[in-house]
């Protein structure tokens, strides 16, 4: 878990909760596309601290609860956000599974917000098909792309069930296909300068959740 020490000097607190697209797999901490979005809510006068994180490269539903967990995190946070399922999906776990699980994760969620669904939102899971990576390790982009939309499709149906605002950020994500400067280093993760379209995607939503 990364936990901001100056949270407590803010109006609101954030907890972001993921994968390697939460963390920032390959890119600055500067760069993660919460901790964006909490620089794009100062600057429209929302005062919100950065995020404290609970996400890591390869997580799976599964790993991300056993994870929150072992944090111990007890904490209440003004906003809470959750994207998951990239790793299910890489690993071809079937959708049944990630719809159980996700429906705990959301619930951990709305605990974490107090208990106030009003202050949670789901970014949906990128395409990482469009990625070199995806191409050079000769995987069916096609498929890929097909299985993203299935899971994505669950989550949002989850969210709409209970009232959480889901943000669609999978077409956004798809942009970055074949433009080196919205992929990370590694060619798989994408860059800061395709999480800050996702920061900008998300903004509205936030600052109306605040």
């Amino acid at each position: 878990m990364i936990t901001n020490p100056d949270a407590s000097v803010h109006a609101h607190t954030y907890l972001a909760l993921g994968d390697s697209y939460t963390i920032g797999e390959s890119v600055p901490a500067s760069d993660r596309w919460s901790v964006q979005l909490a620089g794009l809510l100062r600057k429209e006068g929302v005062d919100v601290a950065d995020p404290d994180i609970i996400a890591r490269t390869g997580w799976t539903t599964h790993e991300l609860m056993e994870a929150i967990q072992r944090s111990g995190n007890k904490k209440t946070y003004g906003l809470v956000s959750l994207l998951i399922g990239v790793n299910n999906q890489y690993r071809g776990q079937d959708t049944e599974r990630y719809r159980n699980e996700f429906r705990e994760l959301l619930q951990t969620a709305i605990r974490f917000a107090g208990n106030r669904p009003g202050r949670v939102f789901v970014l949906a899971i990128p395409d990482w098909g469009i990625t070199p990576y995806a191409a050079n390790s000769g995987r069916d982009r096609q498929q890929i792309a097909r299985e993203i939309d299935a899971f994505n499709a669950v989550a949002q149906e989850e969210c709409q069930k209970i009232g959480i605002v889901y943000v669609d950020i999978t077409p956004t994500s798809r942009t970055a296909a074949g433009d080196a400067s919205q992929i990370a280093e590694d060619g798989l993760h994408y860059s800061g300068k395709q999480y800050r379209l996702w920061a900008e995607k998300a903004l509205p939503v936030a600052k109306k959740l605040l």
